[in-house]
């Protein structure tokens, strides 16, 4: 018998590590080259294209961390110092007189010739207008070296690096009023079967709405993609062909629904005839048919088409894939360890991903967990991970991926 997890012969599983490396493998072979510029304030949630080296010191001088007193230690010998100027930030300073100190305001440059800020509190103004110091000092206190965060020529953000409100913030404060993107994936999404309806529209018999659709388009926004949105495609060959080869300037194509080997699977029969198509069985629960392939070059992800089931396979791989067209390097979610909040009895072959959420520290989970609720979702919090040939009982660890590590 084949190893649980390992690919081989029919029947066989395969584990979702090596689905995952393959994906990957395959993105990196097409990876997206083209890029833009765009001002710094559009760049949220883009890509970068290029690294991004540091062209000044930050900061460029020392300056002071507080509010206080700026002086020469050396030059203190107990007695009170007379103050012989005052430094707000954006000022230039003179360099300190000897024996003096100077009255300097947090982010203001540190005077040539001080060593040290003392903080206000820490000093006492005379009727003289004599600064007096209460405790000891040391060189370098309370200032801000220059080269602190930056240096010029030092690497700051990589490419790759997947620009939010931080990583803004930081190629501001370097100046960069623009900065080069790599181009959104375009994926088209489309969904199979004439039991499918859009929302909206009048329910027939054996008919359902079709939520897989609004899901993935909303969550490729938050990702950056350029969606396209291709609809249902009927139950009928022709028009499926059609429809796939209007799909010529996408990335990616992104169906749900999944593909079979059954007599009404045209999404399958169309990827062998004019393509490629590799049907892959994962040990992961829910969700464990997953296609990939190609219609005329371009790349196909058939992702099953239970809602929940939608939900963990593009979370855990579609996802990583379409990071990873862009050059993103750290595609998977952080996961971490809590105790879990219930019994686990019965040891299953495939890997499960659990709706669940955090209670007063420890993980516990939707009482439905079937792949059609999507329901479950809604009121969880994140992905409760239970692997392979394991069970639990309540206080094992068990491996939590919050949602919010995937939904963007």
């Amino acid at each position: 018998m084949n190893p649980v997890g390992k690919p081989g012969k029919a029947g066989s599983l395969m584990a979702v590590e090596v689905a995952l490396a393959r994906l990957l493998e395959m993105a990196e072979a097409s990876t997206i080259g083209e890029r833009e510029r765009l001002p710094l304030a559009q760049v949220e949630g883009r890509i970068l294209a290029d690294d991004l080296v540091s062209t000044l010191d930050l900061p460029p001088w020392p300056n002071s961390a507080m509010d206080g007193y700026a002086l020469r230690v050396a030059d203190w010998t107990g007695e009170p110092l007379m103050v012989s100027q005052k430094i707000f930030a954006g000022q230039v300073p003179e360099p300190l007189k000897p024996g003096t100190c100077a009255r300097i305001f947090t982010g203001a440059p540190v005077p040539a010739g001080a060593d040290c800020v003392e903080m206000q509190e820490n000093a006492e103004v005379q009727a003289d207008e004599r600064v007096r110091f209460i405790e000891a000092m040391a060189p370098g206190q309370n200032i801000r070296p220059q080269g602190q965060e930056t240096t010029v020529g030092e690497l700051v953000l990589p490419a790759g690096t997947r620009l939010g409100p931080i990583e803004q913030g930081l190629a501001a404060s370097l100046g960069c009023a623009e900065l080069n993107v790599v181009r959104k994936v375009r994926v088209a999404v489309l969904s199979t079967g004439d039991e499918l309806i859009e929302p909206g529209q009048p329910l027939g018999p054996g008919q359902i709405y079709n939520s897989n659709r609004v899901l993935l388009c909303s969550w490729l926004q938050r990702l950056g993609c350029e969606v396209i949105d291709a609809g249902i495609l009927p139950d009928d060959l022709a028009a499926t062909r059609a429809r796939l080869g209007e799909l010529k300037d996408v990335d990616l194509i992104l169906s749900t629904g999944g593909v079979s080997v059954g007599e009404a699977d045209f999404l399958g029969i169309a990827l062998r005839e004019e393509g490629e198509l590799t049907l892959w069985k994962l040990a992961i629960k829910p969700g464990k048919p997953l296609t990939f392939g190609h219609f005329r070059g371009v790349p196909v992800i058939g992702l099953p088409g239970n809602p929940a089931s939608t939900l963990v396979t593009f979370a855990l791989l579609a996802r990583p894939y379409l990071l990873r067209r862009q050059g993103v390097k750290e595609v998977e979610p952080l996961k971490f360890q809590v105790p879990a909040g219930f019994d686990w009895p019965k040891a299953g072959n495939r890997r499960e991903y659990l709706r669940g959420r955090l209670e007063n520290g420890r993980a516990i989970i939707y009482k439905n967990q079937s792949s059609g609720v999507l329901r479950s979702a809604t009121w969880a919090d994140g992905l409760v991970e239970v692997l392979e040939d394991r069970t639990l009982i309540e206080g094992d660890d068990v491996n939590f991926i919050p949602l919010s590590e995937v939904l963007s």
